[in-house]
Formats: C-alpha cells, structure tokens, sequence
C-alpha cells in the first residue's frame, strides 16, 4: 500500500493553464471556474500498466478495489505476479480473459520480451507502438500510461469516452467525428493532457457548466 507522502500527482502549471486559455477561451473559462484537478500518477510503469489492463470498460470504482486485491497479494511486482496462475489472478475480481493479459504482461517482462525502463526515452508514438505490440494492450491503455505513468504533455485519446463527453457538452455538440476531435487537440498542443484532465471533469453532468455561452 503506498503512503500518502509517495502520492504524486499529474504536474502541470500557469504555462500550461495560459496557453489553452489563449487558444480555446470555452476551455479557459472552465479551467478558471473549476481550478486546479489533482490527478495521481504513478510512476512505476509495471504496476500503471497492470492497473491500466484492470481498468478496461469498467468503471474506477471497480478498477481500483481490484486493483488493491491484486497489490494485496503480489504487491504489484511482475516477478511475483509472473509466479501466480491466471486462475489466482482471476480471484481478484476481473475476468479470466483479463487475468490472461496481465499474466502475459508479467510474464513479458520478466523473459525480458519488452523492457520497460526504456519506456520513458521514447516518444509517445514509439510507446504506443511497443506496448501495443502486447496481447491485452491497446492504444487507449497505452495513452493512459503516457499520461498517468510517464507524465506526457500532449495526450488526449479519442478512444477515451468521457473525455469526448467532455468535449461534447463544453462546446454543445451532439456528435464529435475523429476530424473534429483532431482539430481540437491540435489546438491544445503542446499541453493536450492538462486538456484531457479537465474534459474528464467536465464529463461529469454534476459538474455545472456556467461558462458554456462563452465565445
């Protein structure tokens, strides 16, 4: 279980905040109604990518209690999980087909298939590419750990449903095709993963939206 004093959080700052300000003022203005977002991060790539298979299509509720029942009994270490069988892994609450995943994650560690302390030297496209090159993996559970691991500047996803929600009710739209979307992350380049923070916040209808009338 880790401390409080080791929570780190995604950094980001005035520069990052000013820039979407003057690019997007929709986004500006509910970046200054809503403030700063803490989002935790976890730099240990092994354990962000284990949690990030677990936390496929389910909600972060359900991810982050299985999650624990997992660490409770490897304590996320891919030797120890590389030990377990898929069936142990399975008893944490995911499906086998998950437990499958991540067992093939440990196990492609540990044989040294993938080196993940290379990871943070890459680009975000070779980190895409080499992680989706394993079973289980795909680009959405990559761009997560670019953001949440690696602490990558200009990642928003498209296969991310709540950040399209987000985007979806800040600018009043029914629909957002790829085209559309990709218009907007240029715009929010180079800081597109302090962008996607907030559109997950804004994916929320609880959060009100008083500033959606501004132009």
């Amino acid at each position: 279980m880790r401390k409080i004093s080791d929570i780190k959080y995604f950094e980001y700052g005035e520069e990052e905040i000013n820039h979407l300000r003057k690019k997007d003022k929709k986004l500006g203005a509910a970046i200054d109604s809503i403030g700063i977002i803490k989002r935790r991060v976890n730099p240990d790539v092994f354990s962000s990518l284990i949690e990030g298979i677990i936390g496929q299509q389910i909600s972060s509720k359900a991810a982050v209690t299985v999650c624990q029942k997992l660490e409770a009994l490897c304590g996320m270490d891919s030797e120890r999980l590389y030990a377990m069988s898929a069936e142990e892994i399975q008893s944490c609450g995911m499906s086998m087909r998950k437990a499958d995943y991540v067992k093939g994650v440990a196990d492609a560690v540990v044989n040294k298939d993938i080196d993940i302390n290379v990871l943070s030297d890459m680009s975000d496209s070779e980190v895409i590419e080499s992680l989706t090159a394993l079973k289980g993996i795909g680009v959405w559970t990559a761009e997560m750990l670019l953001i949440f691991s690696l602490n990558r500047p200009n990642v928003i996803s498209y296969g991310d449903l709540a950040i399209r929600r987000g985007m979806m009710r800040l600018y009043g739209l029914k629909e957002l095709p790829y085209e559309r979307f990709v218009r907007y992350a240029r715009r929010y380049a180079p800081y597109a993963s302090v962008a996607s923070l907030y559109f997950w916040h804004i994916s929320d209808p609880e959060v009100k939206l008083p500033y959606i009338a501004v132009r």
